[in-house]
């Protein structure tokens, strides 16, 4: 599975980008997909992941009540809805998926991952 994530750019403190992530083949119900970032000189981090059975979603103590996640199955597709950047939302942004319909916060417990897209926020 190729995982192509898209939706990055430039913005302004307050402002609000939508990304989205398209699976080379449709994802399934099976499938958990997660956001990370990773700001220079820094680790990636989990964003936001969605899966199926258990909790819908969960988010990074850091995006809470800014971004929201969904999922598109049909069309394989997911998006992390971010609103209220801030300049620290800055990074390069990546989709990944895992072989388990479970959410983690891990980036080691998934197994696709996608080329990143950047996001820049200014003040």
């Amino acid at each position: 599975v190729q995982l192509q994530a898209s939706g990055g750019g430039s913005v302004q403190a307050g402002d609000s980008l939508r990304l989205s992530c398209t699976a080379s083949r449709r994802t399934s119900s099976n499938n958990a997909m997660g956001w990370f970032r990773q700001a220079p000189g820094k680790e990636r981090e989990f964003v936001a992941a969605i899966g199926w059975g258990g909790p819908a979603a969960s988010y990074a103590d850091s995006v809470k009540g800014r971004f929201t996640i969904s999922r598109d199955i049909a069309r394989g597709t997911v998006y992390p809805q971010m609103n209220s950047l801030k300049p620290e939302d800055t990074g390069n942004y990546y989709c990944a998926g895992r072989r388990s319909a479970a959410i983690s916060n891990l980036a080691s417990a998934y197994n696709y991952w996608g080329q990143g897209t950047q996001v820049t926020v200014s003040s």
